[in-house]
């Protein structure tokens, strides 16, 4: 069964944000699609209207779909970047809450873990964001226990990252979680990627 990744993207996103996760779950794809099996999963870029996106130091891409285009998602990847402007507009934010209650599961990479706040999705989680912004995170939203020291933390239908290069694990961690340990680690070495699977994150007993 195929699941389709929804990866939000915004003017001042961060460039590894998006392309870490896009990466594992295009290569996981790959890897399938080698042998000889279907591609678990349909891999879109979504922004609020059309037009390019300008990422951090200028790289400019056009996504694949906006809100007014975008089909049912059912993985909803959220990055960071700048987002204090993200956060200030409120049919973005309705946007993400929205798609959220429509997913199976929503992962927000780096300060993405703010609009996720914003949308009142952390309310009574763990979570983390990236070393440099989680006192800002716990002080703006005291509900939410933020993790310290860890690459992701998995609340079942909520994941969240620290900042750029863990969302490639988090996001490895998903393809486990998912598709199976097997692809994982095969996307990993495909990559060349140092995975260290057993040690980079904190998982609800629930799972």
């Amino acid at each position: 069964m195929s699941r389709t990744v929804g990866i939000f993207v915004f003017d001042e996103i961060e460039v590894l944000d998006l392309g870490g996760p896009f990466e594992v779950f295009s290569v996981a794809n790959r890897l399938a699609e080698r042998a000889g099996t279907p591609p678990p999963f349909e891999v879109l870029t979504i922004a609020e209207s059309p037009g390019a996106i300008t990422a951090r130091g200028g790289y400019r891409f056009l996504p694949s779909h906006d809100f007014s285009t975008a089909p049912p998602i059912d993985i909803l990847i959220v990055p960071g970047g700048v987002v204090a402007h993200i956060c200030a507009r409120p049919g973005v934010i309705d946007w993400i809450a929205r798609a959220h209650d429509g997913s199976m599961l929503t992962a927000s990479i780096c300060t993405g873990a703010f609009l996720l706040a914003k949308a009142g999705l952390l309310a009574g989680r763990k979570a983390t964001t990236h070393w440099e912004d989680i006192d800002d995170l716990q002080r703006q939203y005291p509900d939410i226990t933020v993790m310290r020291d860890q690459t992701w933390v998995d609340e079942r239908d909520i994941v969240t990252s620290g900042g750029i290069s863990a969302g490639i694990d988090m996001s490895l961690h998903l393809i486990r979680r998912l598709e199976g340990g097997e692809l994982a680690e095969a996307v990993a070495r495909q990559m060349e990627y140092d995975w260290r699977s057993d040690t980079s994150g904190t998982l609800s007993n629930e799972i």
